[in-house]
């Protein structure tokens, strides 16, 4: 998929995410993601929409933002933003309570130091059958692209039930365990000039 410009905005992908084959609660199964990525005035949001029974979810309480680690461990949105043709990519995590994180690596798994220049913004608004969280990256946070290349992205979602159960979402998931990782799972491209 590439941009399709809307004025000084540009839509990136409106996409649904997947559960895993390996998801075994049926009432996980019913729920749906829809993941909506614009690119505007240099920033990269993302808008995921989550419709279900929101009170099945364990859902992180409201704290101040602030760069966390561990949060795929819990309901967790996440993105995986690579260069075109690259091996190293970026890792961007972005829990309900506000805190994120964003990891950056120069092969599969293989992380390499790097701190995000700006903290990641996020925005909750949940409702008994809705969650809406909205993150924005700012660019400079992007992987570095002096050639101006495409991007590749994966986006995903792990969701917690209250029994303490993980269940794990992406737009396409790779055969054996759950891996975001994966370069197969970054599925969409697009381009920011």
């Amino acid at each position: 998929m590439s941009l399709c410009p809307i004025g000084k905005s540009q839509l990136i992908a409106k996409s649904c995410l997947i559960y895993h084959p390996d998801t075994v609660d049926d009432g996980i199964k019913e729920f749906y993601i829809g993941v909506k990525g614009q690119y505007h005035n240099g920033d990269l949001t993302l808008r995921y929409e989550v419709q279900g029974n929101i009170d099945m979810l364990a859902i992180p309480a409201s704290k101040a933002p602030k760069e966390t680690d561990n949060l795929w461990q819990h309901t967790c949105f996440e993105a995986f933003i690579a260069v075109e043709e690259e091996e190293a990519y970026r890792e961007y995590n972005f829990s309900p309570s506000g805190e994120w994180a964003a990891y950056a690596f120069n092969d599969y798994r293989k992380r390499k130091s790097w701190h995000a220049t700006d903290a990641n913004a996020i925005h909750c608004v949940i409702s008994e059958d809705q969650l809406i969280l909205t993150a924005v990256i700012a660019h400079r946070n992007l992987p570095e692209n002096p050639l101006n290349k495409s991007y590749r992205l994966g986006l995903s979602t792990v969701l917690e039930t209250k029994a303490g159960d993980l269940s794990y979402w992406s737009l396409f998931h790779p055969s054996g365990s759950p891996d975001f990782h994966h370069r197969s799972g970054f599925t969409l491209s697009f381009n920011l000039s």
